[in-house]
Order: C-alpha cells, then sequence, then structure tokens
C-alpha cells in the first residue's frame, strides 16, 4: 500500500520504493525471505482476457541529471557524518543536518538513479512537512470495500508522491548545504572509540564520528539483540494502460477485500479465505491505473505465486484488460518484530531502524516526519563545542529517534499486527468494518502513527464498542496471548 511497499527485485523503483537507500531493494538473505506457506501454490488460468503477467514490463528509469558534490577519498577528507543510502531518508537526513555546518558525505552506489518504487501518503501528512508539491496525482477522497455490500468512503484526500519532484528537492538542498557524495557500495563498517570508518567495493576508506544507515531492511549493519519474528508485507504491482476499468477517477481504493473473484478458483478462495489479501488501486485516467495485490501482514510470508494468482482472477472477474504494463512491482515489507539494539554505534533511519509502520507497513511520511528529530540529536552532539562522541553520541541520536513514549506506542501498533495475523477474511472485514467507524481522529492518528499511548488506549476501547459480535468474540479469543506479550515488552522498556 505506500507505497507501503519495497521491491523484492525489479527492474527500476517507483513511485513505488524501494528500495533505495532506506527503501532499498532486499536480498535474498533467509533473514528476509522465510518460507512460503508451502500449500498455497496454485497454477494461474488464462481466459479471454488473457495473463498480464505474460507481459513485459517497459520499466525504464533514466538517471537523474544533476551536478553532485563529489568526494575525492584520496583526499582523506576529514567527515562528521557518513550517510549509507540516498533514498528518502537518507538525503532527508543528510540535507537537515548538512544545515548546520556539519560534514556530510552520503554514499550510495548509484545516488542519481531512480527510486524504482512507488509511495503514495495521506496528503495532510506531506503537506504539514511542507512537501505538498511532491504529489503528481491526488484524489479527494479513498474507498474501502468490505465485502461484495459495504464500502466506506472516507474523506481524507490521498496522493501518489512524485519520486523525482521529491528527489530533485532533497538533493538541491543537499547541494546548497554542501553534502558530498561518493559513488560506492558500502561493505564493512569499523568502529574505534571515536571514531568510525566504512570501507567500500571501490577500495576505499572514509572516517567520521558517526555512521547512519539508511540503505534499507536487508542492511547487516544495525545490530538486533532479540530474534527478528517479523511479520511481513507481500504484493505484486503494475502501472498498466488498460482498454477500461471499473474505479471512480475522483476516488483512490485504499482496500477492496471483496472475494467474489475467486467463484471459479476454488483453491484459490479456500486460501484466501486464511490469509486473504487485497486491491489497492490508484485510477490516474479512464485507461491508466495502478492495481496492486497485497497480503497486509502474514508470518511466514505467504507465497508470491500465490498473491500473482489472485491478482489475475480479480482483474479478470472485473473485466479489466490489461494492454501495456509500464511498471511491475515484486514488494515486501518486514513489520513489526524487535527494534534493534538500542544504542549501538551504527544509527539506523527509515527501515534500518524500525520505522516502519508495525500494522500497515506505511514508512516515507514517518521517516520523512522524524529525519528532522534525529537530526536534531545528531548536531547537538558533532555540532557542540562539547565534542560529543564515542558511546554519549550513540546513546543521544538511539533515544532521540527512539525516547520511551515512541517505543510504547510502537508496541501498541505491533500488538495491532499480531492480531491481525490471527484474523481470516472474516475477521479481517470485520475489524476494518469497525476500524473505519471511528471517530477521524483515532483512524487518521492511528495509520499516520501519531497517536499517544492514552489515545491508543481509547482507540481500543472505541474499536471494541464499534466491532460486531463476531469481531468482538475475535479480539477476546485471539487477542489474550498478543496483549501479554505487548504489555511485557511495555513493562521492559518502561525500567
Amino acid at each position: 500500500m505506500e507505497a507501503l511497499i519495497t521491491p523484492l527485485s525489479s527492474p527500476p523503483l517507483s513511485l513505488y520504493q524501494k528500495p533505495s537507500s532506506s527503501f532499498s531493494p532486499l536480498t535474498t538473505s533467509p533473514l528476509f525471505f522465510p518460507k512460503p506457506h508451502k500449500h498455497l501454490r496454485h497454477r494461474i488460468q488464462n481466459s479471454k482476457y488473457g495473463n498480464f503477467l505474460d507481459l513485459i514490463p517497459e520499466n525504464k528509469s533514466d538517471p537523474i541529471k544533476f551536478d553532485l558534490n563529489w568526494l575525492d577519498p584520496s583526499q582523506k577528507p576529514r567527515l562528521d557524518l557518513i550517510v549509507i543510502g540516498a533514498g528518502p531518508a537518507g538525503l532527508c537526513l543528510a540535507e537537515r543536518v548538512s544545515r548546520y555546518g556539519i560534514r556530510v558525505c552520503c554514499v550510495d552506489p548509484d545516488p542519481l538513479s531512480m527510486w524504482p518504487n512507488n509511495y503514495g501518503s495521506w496528503v495532510d501528512e506531506l503537506s504539514s512537512l511542507g512537501l505538498e508539491d511532491c504529489f503528481d496525482k491526488t484524489w479527494p477522497m479513498s474507498s474501502v470495500h468490505i465485502d461484495d455490500h459495504k464500502t466506506k468512503y472516507l474523506d481524507r484526500p490521498y496522493g501518489r508522491i512524485n519520486r523525482k519532484t521529491l528527489k530533485m528537492k532533497l538533493l538541491s538542498g543537499c547541494l546548497s548545504n554542501g553534502v558530498k557524495f561518493h559513488k560506492a557500495k558500502a561493505w564493512k563498517v569499523n568502529h574505534q572509540e571515536f571514531e568510525s570508518s566504512i570501507v567500500c567495493d571501490d577500495g576505499s576508506e572514509l572516517k567520521a564520528s558517526l555512521i547512519v544507515d539508511a540503505s534499507g531492511f536487508a542492511s547487516s549493519f544495525v545490530e538486533y539483540d532479540k530474534p527478528r519474528n517479523h511479520g511481513y508485507q507481500i504484493a505484486h504491482g503494475i502501472l498498466a494502460e488498460v482498454e477500461e476499468h471499473p474505479f471512480d477517477l475522483d476516488k483512490m481504493l485504499l482496500m477492496d477485500w471483496r472475494d467474489s473473484h475467486l467463484g471459479n478458483e476454488p483453491n484459490l478462495r479456500v486460501s484466501n479465505s486464511r490469509f486473504p489479501t487485497f486491491l489497492y488501486a490508484m485510477p490516474f485516467d479512464s485507461n491508466l491505473v495502478f492495481l496492486e495485490e497485497t497480503s497486509l501482514v502474514s508470518r511466514p510470508v505467504l507465497s508470491y505465486k500465490e498473491v500473482k494468482a489472485r491478482m489475475v482472477a480479480r482483474l479478470r472477474h472485473m473485466g479489466i484488460r490489461v494492454k501495456r504494463v509500464i511498471e511491475s512491482e515484486k514488494c515486501l515489507i518486514p513489520m513489526g518484530g524487535p527494534l534493534p539494539k538500542i544504542p549501538q554505534s551504527v544509527m539506523g533511519i527509515g527501515g534500518t531502524a524500525g520505522l516502519a509502520h508495525p500494522s500497515t507497513g506505511y514508512m516515507v511520511a514517518k521517516t520523512l516526519a522524524l529525519a528532522p528529530i534525529l537530526a536534531e540529536s545528531i548536531v547537538e552532539c558533532l555540532g557542540s563545542t562539547r565534542m560529543i562522541r564515542g558511546q554519549p553520541l550513540y546513546h543521544r541520536v538511539w533515544n532521540g529517534l527512539w525516547p520511551i513514549e515512541r517505543r510504547l506506542t510502537r508496541e501498541f501498533y505491533t500488538f495491532g499486527m499480531e492480531t491481525l495475523l490471527k484474523l481470516d477474511l472474516e475477521g479481517t472485514r470485520s475489524f476494518f468494518d469497525a476500524f473505519f467507524d471511528l471517530n477521524p481522529e483515532y483512524w487518521h492518528g492511528f495509520l499516520s502513527s501519531r497517536l499517544s499511548i492514552t489515545e491508543l488506549a481509547m482507540l481500543s476501547l472505541s474499536l471494541f464498542g464499534h466491532s460486531s459480535n463476531s469481531s468482538k468474540f475475535d479480539i477476546v479469543t485471539k487477542c489474550p496471548a498478543p496483549l501479554v506479550k505487548m504489555m511485557g515488552n511495555v513493562v521492559l522498556d518502561a525500567i
């Protein structure tokens, strides 16, 4: 849904992300590719509408033309901060920190490449950050199909982020503030008492007082001291030219939980009832639409082949005939799980710092909002005449990004994810039926990660009150274990 997304592997990043820097494509490391549900394997049938999976994506992404300040490693420059990754998180942080005269270098294999994935966001989230000009399309309303008989209309504008506009804006700020760039891949990070260094694949070694990893979920530079029991959001998306489609042009489709398209696919229907997926759609005009079949969260990850099979069946049922696939995305987002070890010698931002929303996968807007907060902590230390370095520096920056209040609210959002993991299709429908009946202040705040722990508790009570009897039964029977786990983690964080 983000642009909920981080491509597993796709030709180039779209409005869809990933992976670039703090959103970079995931590797084939077993850590990030748990075994899929073995029993969910089905053959995709063809029909008179054909199979869009047979179409070759036209993904073409030309590098951005921009004159960057390139670093000369042979000069052994003195740096205060090295940011690994030139995605939204890395560039935003580099731009903010460099405003204060801090010497910053951003290291990325291709700093001028276009981000491969699409990002979506509620309009108010980016507008509050002064980035309202970074949308290339907005819709005044969103819709949610609970089932064939019930649809919710959400009076909250939603938009697709123009990734080129956003990247150019961040690069311009970096250029103005003197940020240096080095085109290389970081291979290794070394630490001394008051200084760290990275070794790159071109043989260069760069030293700085602080290393920030914004290279995405697959990075191995940020350490964990707890089992990484993530949930996983997986999706297949296409930006396509179609003969026609049934979507209202003034509404984006946030979720479509209907399963009538599986009426002639008994195996798919049975598996979907246990591990449901939904359609997410952005209609740009009568013939251009972004379509994405998404598993909100599962553990282990749902089979990618299964997701594509359901999408083929859905589009066939809706009469959507794809003429061209302009962009194609294969996306995976680890959600929830533990935070990285706090503190540690490498700072994280974006996916490496656990900033993906545990219940939705949304991350871009939150990262752009928190980058200035992390920047303040860094500037207080690196820009200080007291020269705060080493362990005191690491402690300040990590706790600046993850103060106790933010850690506690994240535990609550993770509880939400653990609850969703236990719901089948009917339970999921009942949940979102009640969720979008809440006071908009609650569901707005929940989706945007801006509720306090007290407000989250009030949301829970309100959600229970709005729930159907069957949904209340699900809550009472399926939530105790996740609730006990959440309370235990809250106590440990509070100690």
